[in-house]
C-alpha cells in the first residue's frame, strides 16, 4: 500500500494534503483498492461549510456505497472536474489526479487530530 509521508490521514481512510490556505482531500490508496473499481463520484457540497466528520459526497464502486467524511471542517470550495468523466482516477491515481475535493480550512487545530503516515499504516495492517 502507498502511504505518502505529506499526507494526514483520518480513521475512515480519506487523506488531506494542506496547501498554503487550502487542502486537497481524496480516499486512500487502501479505501480505493478495498471497494473495486470506482465508478461514479458525487459530490454536491460546493459552496457549503461542514463541519469535521461530516459527509460531503458518496463514492460508488462496483461492490459498494461509501460516504466521504471532512477530515476537518472547512468550506468546499472546488471538486475535482476530471472525476466526473473519469472516476477510475481515484483507483489509478488516488493520491494526486484522484483527489476529490478542494476546501478552506475553518479550524486548522483540527488537523492535529489526523494521523501522520507511519500512524495509517499501523492502522491497516
Amino acid at each position: 500500500m502507498n502511504i505518502p509521508d505529506n499526507l494526514k490521514y483520518t480513521q475512515d481512510h480519506e487523506w488531506i494534503r494542506v496547501e498554503e490556505q487550502s487542502a486537497y482531500v481524496g480516499i486512500t490508496d487502501y479505501a480505493q483498492s478495498n471497494l473495486g473499481d470506482i465508478v461514479f463520484v458525487e459530490i454536491e457540497t460546493v459552496g457549503e461549510t461542514l463541519n469535521k466528520g461530516e459527509a460531503f459526497g458518496n463514492i460508488e464502486a462496483v461492490k459498494a456505497v461509501e460516504e466521504l467524511y471532512l477530515p476537518v471542517g472547512g468550506k468546499i470550495v472546488e471538486v475535482n472536474p476530471a472525476l466526473e468523466d473519469k472516476p477510475e482516477l481515484v483507483n489509478t491515481d488516488p493520491f494526486g489526479e484522484g483527489w476529490m475535493i478542494r476546501i478552506e480550512i475553518t479550524n486548522p487545530v483540527e488537523l492535529d487530530d489526523l494521523m501522520d503516515a507511519a500512524k495509517y499504516g499501523e492502522l491497516i495492517s
